[in-house]
C-alpha cells in the first residue's frame, strides 16, 4: 500500500503564510474547500474516497488560525493563493477539485491559471451563471428546515453576512442548517469539527458577486478539461452546475441521484469515479 500520511504544507502568500498537507502519490490533486470562512477538515472524507492512485493536496484558505494570512479575501487574491500553494508543491501543473464555494472558485483558476492546470473537478458549486444558484440555494436550505429551527438560523446567518455575531453563532447557525443539505433531514450525519471566520465569510461572500458577470463572460474561454458533479437532492440548484458546463467547452455534468451538497457522504465513490472518468479522458 502507498504511503498516506499527510505532510506538511506551509506556503508564504500576500499577507502571511497558509497552511495545509500533501498525501498519497500519483496525478496531482489540489482540493479546495467550500464555506467560504470555514475550515478545510472536513474534506478529509473526500480525500479518503479519492484514495490510493492520487497525490493530494489541500489548505486552509486565509482568515482562520493557524494560519496568518487574513484579509483581502476578494477573488484575485484567492486565485493567486492556489498559485502560490502549487508553487510552494513544486507543482508546475495539477488537477483542481473544488466543492461548493470552492467548485466557484476553481472556475476562476481555471480562467486565470489555465497553464498550470491539467483538469478541474467541480462538485456541487455555486456557479458562475447569473447569481450562481444563489438566491434558491438560500431559500431552499431554509425551505427544508423545521419551523422550530428556522427562525434561529436564518437570525444567525443574517448576522453573520453582515460581517457581525460571533465564531460560535456562526457555527450554531451552521450546525442548525446541517442537515438540510442532506436528501433527507433524518438521514443527514453528525457534522464534522468545523471553525469559522465572520469575517472571511462575510467578506468573501460580498466580494465574489461583482466579479460573476466577468466569470460568465469568461466561461467559454475556458481550455482545460473540466467535470461537474450536481447532486440530485441538493439544496444547490443542479442548474447551478448544468447552466456553467453548458458555456464551457466539452464540460460535462455528472448528476447523482440520492446525493446531497456533499455527495461523498450519501453516494459514496461517486467523486472518484467522475475525477477518474475525467482523467482517463484528458
Amino acid at each position: 500500500m502507498p504511503d498516506m500520511a499527510p505532510r506538511e504544507l506551509r506556503a508564504t502568500v500576500e499577507g502571511g503564510e497558509l497552511v495545509g498537507w500533501v498525501r498519497g502519490s500519483g496525478p496531482r490533486v489540489l482540493l479546495l474547500h467550500g464555506g467560504p470562512g470555514l475550515s478545510f477538515g472536513y474534506l478529509e472524507p473526500l480525500a479518503d474516497e479519492l484514495g490510493d492512485g492520487y497525490e493530494i493536496a489541500a489548505y486552509q484558505q486565509r482568515g482562520l488560525p493557524p494560519l496568518t494570512a487574513r484579509a483581502p479575501y476578494d477573488v484575485p487574491t484567492q486565485v493567486g493563493d492556489v498559485a502560490k500553494v502549487l508553487d510552494t508543491l513544486g507543482w508546475d501543473r495539477a488537477s483542481v477539485v473544488g466543492h461548493s464555494w470552492g467548485g466557484h472558485l476553481a472556475m476562476h483558476v481555471a480562467v486565470g491559471l489555465a497553464d498550470r492546470l491539467d483538469r478541474v473537478l467541480i462538485v456541487d458549486p455555486l456557479g458562475g451563471v447569473g447569481d450562481g444558484g444563489d438566491k434558491e440555494f438560500q431559500a431552499e436550505v431554509l425551505a427544508r428546515t423545521p419551523d422550530d429551527v428556522r427562525m434561529r438560523a436564518e437570525e444567525l446567518d443574517q448576522r453573520a453576512m453582515r460581517g457581525e455575531g460571533t465564531e460560535d453563532q456562526l457555527l450554531e447557525s451552521l450546525r442548525l442548517l446541517w442537515p438540510a443539505y442532506f436528501p433527507t433531514w433524518d438521514a443527514a450525519p453528525p457534522m464534522p469539527e468545523i471553525a469559522g471566520s465572520v469575517e472571511a465569510y462575510a467578506s468573501t461572500w460580498e466580494s465574489l458577486h461583482a466579479p460573476l458577470p466577468a466569470l460568465e463572460r469568461s466561461l467559454p474561454n475556458i481550455r482545460v478539461p473540466v467535470g461537474f458533479v450536481a447532486g440530485a437532492s441538493s439544496p444547490m440548484p443542479v442548474s447551478a452546475s448544468t447552466d456553467s458546463a453548458a458555456r464551457i467547452p466539452g464540460a460535462w455534468v455528472d448528476i447523482i441521484d440520492g446525493a446531497g451538497h456533499f455527495p461523498w457522504y450519501d453516494v459514496p465513490g461517486s467523486t472518484r469515479r467522475a475525477l477518474d472518468r475525467l482523467v482517463a479522458s484528458s
